[in-house]
């Protein structure tokens, strides 16, 4: 039995490919630090383990949810967003509750695109942003993230022809790969290029939570304008460490809310009312957990900084999320660098290209272990001599 067009049309999985030979190397019983992967390293509070033993105790919670979820977490994420970003939602229309904001970001396209329409993609970029337009038998172009440009795309620099087909564009800060955060100026810039292009913007706000140097990643929905014309993808895996648990939403313009909402009528039957209650608590209990693993990453941070500079390689500190853009030394490509790391130094990495052409030149790095694990893994660099001190 063949695969339809739209299964063989769809990009290769990248991390996948990436999680099999970092394991084959364990396997093999090698001492591997794993700085590719996106998996958060600590536990998830215990205060949000605890209200979820209670509400899978409670046997009211073992029935179906309400397709589109359940009051309690609707009203949580309305509360989240006023209280952390002075935006207000309406928790019934304004709101989209998500088994992980990966399957939002792929489900879009299906609803806001017909064959052969235009979606924009920031390259380098989240790499299953790709999925969505085959599924859709949509089509994509790339938003070049330059350094010189702080990794936020120039409109002005895209191509007419692409600006003028386009329905539907995708944004994510803090950003993966990179590191880089948006101003609240960017944000503006994007509501009124939107706005005159006719585009509808999703806002990947994965790693809202995690900023560097006392600045706090502004929300996309701040700008003045922001929900006539998009939303935004809101993860629950990164700031509170629930990553298995697989919960997030979207937040932001009704029509889009209500197109995500009927997809997932007819794909999906609601997720575990215990699930969502445990979800309802992190958002709207104490924030301290949020504050603590963000200091966490910041000191993780300042290790790979100072060791990086200690060895002579010049790296750009990431402003926030838990990764770092590293250049790769002269005379590699992206791929020959990582490989480089796994075969002589025991260290898994991400290559940047994997993660669109404009990732050339740069390899990813997880702050998602220790502080000494990622000194250990500068050490085993500095034994490679690619850098002048």
């Amino acid at each position: 039995m063949e695969f339809s067009n739209r299964l063989q049309q769809l990009p290769p999985q990248f991390f996948s490919k990436l999680a099999a030979r970092t394991f084959q190397a364990i396997s093999e019983g090698r001492d591997i630090i794993n700085l590719g992967q996106g998996n958060p390293d600590q536990p998830t509070p215990p205060h949000i383990v605890k209200a979820m033993q209670a509400a899978v105790a409670d046997p009211k919670n073992h029935k179906y949810s309400p397709f589109r979820g359940i009051p309690e977490l609707h009203r949580a994420a309305a509360e989240f967003y006023k209280r952390e970003y002075d935006v207000d939602i309406d928790p019934f229309t304004e709101v989209a509750v998500l088994a992980g904001t990966k399957i939002g970001l792929v489900e879009l396209p299906l609803a806001f695109l017909n064959p052969g329409e235009l979606m924009l993609l920031p390259d380098p970029g989240y790499p299953d942003y790709l999925s969505g337009a085959p599924l859709a038998e949509a089509q994509f172009a790339t938003m070049p993230l330059k350094e010189e440009d702080g990794f936020l795309p120039v409109y002005g620099e895209l191509p007419i022809s692409d600006v003028e087909r386009a329905k539907l564009m995708y944004l994510n800060y803090p950003n993966n790969p990179t590191g880089a955060v948006a101003t609240p100026e960017f944000f503006d810039e994007t509501v009124a290029f939107a706005k005159k292009h006719g585009i509808a913007v999703v806002h990947d706000f994965a790693y809202g939570a995690v900023g560097f140097d006392g600045v706090k990643p502004p929300s996309f929905l701040q700008s003045p304008g922001a929900k006539e014309i998009g939303i935004e993808m809101y993860t629950l895996s990164k700031t509170y460490n629930m990553a298995g648990w697989r919960i997030g939403f979207a937040v932001g313009n009704a029509k889009m809310i209500e197109a995500l909402n009927i997809i997932q009528d007819h794909l999906f039957a609601g997720l575990s009312p215990a699930l969502q209650l445990a979800a309802a608590e992190a958002l709207t209990s104490s924030q301290q957990c949020v504050a603590d693993l963000v200091e966490t990453y910041e000191k993780r941070r300042g290790v790979l900084a100072r060791e990086c500079a200690r060895i002579g390689w010049d790296i750009t500190a990431p402003k926030g999320s838990f990764f770092a853009w590293l250049p790769v030394p002269e005379g590699f490509t992206s791929v020959e660098f990582a490989d480089l790391l796994l075969e002589k130094a025991d260290i898994s990495v991400a290559a940047g290209s994997g993660f669109g052409e404009s990732g050339e030149g740069f390899i990813r790095v997880g702050l998602l272990v220790d502080e000494e694990r990622i000194a250990e893994a500068v050490r085993r660099i500095e034994k490679l001599n690619l850098f002048q001190k």
